[in-house]
């Protein structure tokens, strides 16, 4: 029924492509239908998987891919994206990166609607861009699941609820994951499965939700199927390594401007505490 054996080497869910399987595979319909519902915050009973990857503007464009891009019952789009590690390209602490990214993927996929005739733009189906993250995006909202949609600046009435923009922080469901089963939302069940599946000390809290939904139970099936495929196996552990090498590259030339800017500070005459400050570096490393 799903139960993950309290020793088995799990692959974590949160990782993209593990994600992706896990919720397009043939018999994972039903998986698919109860998340989103969770998500969207209605009954869902269709859900069709479409081609994940985004038109390229031009032949000279690469075309994005989606991690799970669907269509439900009542025509609306949603796009699901398991963000497990940081964009390269946020190291400014906003993730504007990120963000940026949602923003484009949902605008992209909401003007690509196909139109019969003349089009009524307010006959447009919504159209959701959901990220789960590994990481803090918003450090001060304290709840781990955020919804944006378009509003007034300033009394915050509703311009349209046509296109809406989620955000679920994993790293927030500390307290979420200490409660029990049954007070616990279906979104919070999914959020904790995803996050914790693949970690021991937390096996019999996840069974114990698994337990509580069928979806649930499937979704345990077939991560264990996953989990038990040694080409799948082999793929995260390449691409792990390929990850982790990434990087290290990066750390290792973000060091190395570091100690350029250090040392150039220091013949300057600028005083080592504010050397420290300026470069992040400590003493002992860019001396050495």
């Amino acid at each position: 029924m799903g139960l993950l054996p309290m020793e088995a080497d799990i692959l974590p869910p949160s990782d993209d492509r593990v994600f992706k399987l896990i919720l397009t595979s043939p018999e994972a319909k039903p998986v698919l239908v109860d998340l989103i519902s969770s998500l969207i915050k209605r009954p869902v009973t269709d859900v069709v998987v479409r081609n994940n990857e985004l038109p390229a503007g031009d032949t000279d464009e690469k075309a994005e891919r989606l991690d799970v891009n669907c269509r439900v019952d009542d025509g609306s789009q949603v796009d699901l994206e398991m963000q497990a590690s940081r964009i390269q390209e946020d190291s400014d602490g906003e993730h504007k990166n990120l963000k940026g990214k949602s923003i484009y993927y949902l605008c992209d996929l909401h003007s690509s609607q196909p139109s019969k005739g003349v089009r009524r733009y307010d006959k447009l189906a919504r159209t959701y861009q959901v990220t789960f993250c590994s990481y803090t995006v918003f450090p001060d909202r304290k709840a781990y699941a955020n919804s944006f949609a378009m509003r007034h600046n300033e009394d915050n009435e509703l311009l349209s609820d046509a296109i809406h923009v989620i955000y679920l922080e994993l790293c927030k469901l500390d307290e979420i994951v200490k409660k029990s089963v049954n007070a616990m939302t279906d979104l919070e069940k999914w959020a904790v499965f995803l996050q914790y599946a693949n970690v021991p000390t937390h096996r019999e809290t996840v069974n114990k939700i698994i337990e509580s939904k069928e979806a649930l139970q499937m979704a345990g099936d077939l991560l264990m199927g996953i989990s038990q495929d040694e080409r799948e196996r082999a793929v995260f552990r390449s691409r792990r390594m390929y990850k982790t090498d990434k990087e290290s590259d990066i750390a290792t030339v973000e060091d190395r401007v570091k100690l350029a800017i250090a040392r150039n500070l220091l013949g300057m005459n600028m005083p080592l505490d504010q050397i420290v400050i300026a470069t992040g570096l400590t003493v002992r490393k860019w001396r050495g």
